[in-house]
């Protein structure tokens, strides 16, 4: 996970948009803090998002809430502040490709 943490070193926090907070209450009772969680928890999928990096870059999350659940997070970055998109529980082919990579992550620990 060297990238993202090296990535994440740079910024400084979140901003949040209410609409995309409140949208991912009201869709995937997803909370803002809940979301942040993902990305700074480890193990963590972290990859490009070319198909809606259009206007600005844009990234794909797939992690674990403080909680334990299983979240995708789309995030952008404006300045040095993380900008969460979306976020969203996990699909079944999702979980299933997290669930690979946690199990290398413990196997090498």
């Amino acid at each position: 996970m060297r990238v993202l943490d090296e990535f994440l070193a740079a910024l400084e926090g979140f901003e949040w948009d209410a609409n995309n907070s409140d949208k991912n209450w009201h869709n995937h009772q997803v909370r803002q803090a809940e979301a942040e969680q993902v990305l700074l928890n480890r193990p963590v999928v972290f990859a490009p998002d070319l198909k809606h990096s259009r206007a600005e870059a844009r990234f794909f999350t797939l992690g674990r809430s403080d909680s334990g659940r299983h979240l995708a997070i789309v995030f952008t970055t404006r300045g040095r502040l993380v900008r969460v998109i979306s976020a969203r529980p996990m699909s079944r082919a999702e979980r299933r490709a997290y669930g690979q990579i946690e199990a290398k992550s413990q196997a090498d620990s």
